[in-house]
């Protein structure tokens, strides 16, 4: 394995340790500034955001645990197998998501990061019936994603003005 490789390597485990210790801080550090990031919920968000929206998510976090179940890295791309569990606020559920991440490297910070994992899945317990009935739809995705977008504009609004 290159050193490089080795530093993407340990970047993942700083990014994911951070994480399950709620420090969105270290969390965006570990972010080059013209980043891109793109999940399910919060898609393609840029530049400052995704540090912006880890520091919202951590921030807020009562009982998130974060594990890293498996990750690899080579001169410029990762990946990462990762788990997490906790009580989603909206609505006081239990959620346990199952997240596949791709990572791509410049300058031994993160470039762009995509997160899969199954919206139905995740609605079927973080929203309940709705959830369960709709939460393939757009008809609950598209709400879902547009409180996310308003709360990560929310905070980051009260952070550039405090």
């Amino acid at each position: 394995m290159s050193e490089q490789a080795a530093a993407n390597r340990r970047l993942i485990e700083r990014f994911y340790d951070a994480f399950n210790r709620h420090d969105g801080e270290a969390m965006a550090a570990c972010y080059a500034p013209n980043a891109r990031l793109s999940d399910p919920v919060f898609q393609e968000l840029r530049g400052e955001e995704p540090g912006s929206m880890w520091r919202m998510l951590t921030g807020r976090a009562e009982d998130l645990r974060i594990e890293l179940v498996e990750h690899d890295a080579d001169d410029t791309t990762g990946s990462a197998h990762w788990l997490a569990d906790y009580t989603f606020a909206q609505t006081g559920r239990a959620v346990h998501n199952d997240v596949r991440a791709r990572f791509r490297f410049a300058d031994g910070l993160i470039a762009e990061h995509d997160d899969s994992f199954g919206f139905h899945a995740w609605a079927r317990q973080a929203l309940g019936t709705s959830g369960l009935l709709l939460g393939w739809s757009p008809i609950v995705q598209g709400p879902v994603r547009r409180r996310a977008r308003a709360g990560l504009d929310e905070f980051m609004g009260r952070a550039a003005s405090g």
